[in-house]
């Protein structure tokens, strides 16, 4: 049986649980197609489950939900994909690794003026970005708008979309003067530096203390409850990632003590549940991509063996932007 080489954990631990295995890889079965891997994207999603705040159903449990390659081989019954189509995915685990199997409902085609590696690289932070803009809260003209972490991987992405949608007042908090800088060139009108100043406090002085309508909050423990502060009556706080730790002992009564407030705690998974859902959504981010509106800049790369080395990175807050392990 042909081998593969896949980063796997078998239990949940530090960047030093990750082991780089071999392993069997079968032919792929019926509705799944086999894929040599171009590049991977990190997320931290893949944290998450290998720290076990999101628990895993069972070990060892093959890290990875996001990468970019070329079919090498089609299942029994796949007539949607051909050998040498170029595919990406941001919704399938086991994608740090060489080589794999993955069904189709996960993939997309990339379109050829779109590189494999920009594919890798903007799967599920551009099409997070999408749903979080376009249908968690619908940005438009006149859109005051609250981005924590705006020099992420996500953040980045969101700060030019926002503005090409129309938004009025794009601001953005991130963690030193250099992450300000890159945020800044990257759509935002505004970036706070809170590891300097307080941002409830610059985002009320900014918008003439009227606040945000939306607060967009990938940081989680960190930044509440002084999110809920920046918005305006009736305003709507997004947590969609919890980078600095979970929220416990949420309150609901907080939202009526702080205007009447809207909260939603939102996946990416949820907004691609089905493969039109999921193509329509990297439809509209290849679009955006390929209209020059939005800029993907690949800021990172670590050899797949180092993947350990990228998780701690990561966590450490030393990365911006994208990051790729590169098979």
């Amino acid at each position: 049986m042909k081998k593969t080489k896949v980063i796997r954990i078998h239990e949940n631990g530090g960047p030093e649980v990750m082991k780089l295995e071999e392993v069997d890889l079968p032919p792929p079965a019926a509705g799944e197609v086999q894929l040599r891997h171009a590049a991977i994207g990190l997320n931290f999603i893949d944290v998450y489950f290998r720290s076990g705040l999101y628990k895993a159903t069972q070990f060892p449990l093959a890290l990875g939900k996001e990468a970019a390659g070329t079919i090498i081989e089609v299942g029994p019954g796949v007539t949607d994909f051909a050998v040498g189509d170029r595919v990406a995915y941001a919704g399938s685990d086991g994608a740090y690794s060489l080589e794999r199997n993955v069904e189709t409902r996960h993939l997309v085609k990339v379109p050829d003026d779109i590189t494999l590696e920009t594919a890798a690289s903007m799967m599920l932070k551009g099409m997070t970005a999408e749903y979080l803009l376009n249908r968690t809260f619908r940005v438009g003209p006149g859109t005051a708008l609250l981005f924590h972490a705006a020099a992420g991987g996500v953040g980045l992405i969101a700060g030019q979309w926002a503005k090409a949608l129309g938004a009025g007042t794009v601001i953005g908090t991130a963690g030193s003067a250099e992450k300000v800088e890159l945020a800044l060139a990257h759509g935002y009108d505004h970036v706070i530096d809170y590891s300097k100043e307080n941002f409830a406090e610059r985002v009320r002085e900014i918008t003439g203390g009227k606040g945000v309508d939306v607060v967009y909050d990938s940081v989680g423990k960190d930044t509440f409850p002084q999110s809920l502060d920046c918005l305006k009556p009736r305003g709507m706080w997004v947590t969609f990632g919890q980078s600095s730790g979970p929220i416990e002992n949420f309150n609901l009564a907080i939202l009526n003590q702080k205007g009447s407030l809207f909260a939603t705690r939102p996946s990416l998974f949820a907004y691609v549940g089905t493969p039109e859902e999921l193509r329509a959504s990297a439809k509209a981010l290849f679009a955006v991509v390929q209209s020059s509106k939005v800029r993907i800049n690949i800021h990172q790369t670590y050899p797949l063996a180092d993947a350990g080395r990228a998780h701690a990175d990561l966590e450490a807050r030393k990365t911006s932007g994208t990051t790729l392990l590169i098979p």
